[in-house]
């Protein structure tokens, strides 16, 4: 009779992890959702773009956006898209629709690169394009990064980029910024 409570207190608690481990997720949304969303509730957005074979780019989903940390802070201040920079569907951005033209369905590998991909400047995978909230960019940043690489230019973005600032003073604030961060994640 012990052994079968045992159990099951076991079983439950395992449960009850994986339920919370499915609980805690990134808010992905499509482009065109945060277009609208927006309109609603002005925030900032970041979109990982990433394709299918690229290492690093599963590494961040396994590592990185499964942050319970992480999790809270862009489902709080953020927008967040997921974008697939071979994917053959069209999406419309900023009121013009972007497509893949080359795209192979066919093709085991890398496919044709998407027309928005091209038009926000991203040349690696995986690339991050922080938008601010009227969805400007503010900048593609390229490669593999863990939570806490990411808490730097998450909070910075959110807390202290403002659009109306020219770069060149803008530089110093990240500078500083960067160099007395301390990451919680």
């Amino acid at each position: 009779m012990m052994r079968l409570l045992i159990a099951s207190l076991v079983l439950v608690w395992f449960s009850n992890l994986e339920f919370n481990a499915q609980e805690a997720k990134i808010n992905w949304m499509t482009v065109e959702e945060v277009t609208e969303a927006l309109k609603d509730e002005p925030r900032k957005v970041m979109m990982d773009v990433y394709t299918k074979w690229c290492g690093p780019c599963k590494m961040m989903m396994a590592n990185t956006f499964t942050n319970k940390s992480l999790i809270e802070y862009v489902n709080k201040n953020y927008y967040c898209v997921k974008f697939d920079a071979e994917s053959p569907d069209p999406t419309t951005f900023q009121g013009e629709v972007y497509s893949n033209p080359n795209y192979n369905p066919n093709s085991k590998g890398r496919n044709g690169v998407h027309q928005l991909s091209l038009a926000l400047k991203v040349s690696a995978y995986p690339t991050i394009v922080y938008f601010d909230e009227e969805l400007n960019v503010i900048a593609p940043i390229s490669g593999y990064k863990q939570p806490r690489q990411l808490q730097v230019l998450l909070t910075f973005f959110n807390d202290v980029y403002q659009s109306d600032i020219p770069q060149e003073k803008m530089q110093p604030l990240w500078d500083k910024y960067s160099s007395d961060f301390v990451g919680t994640w």
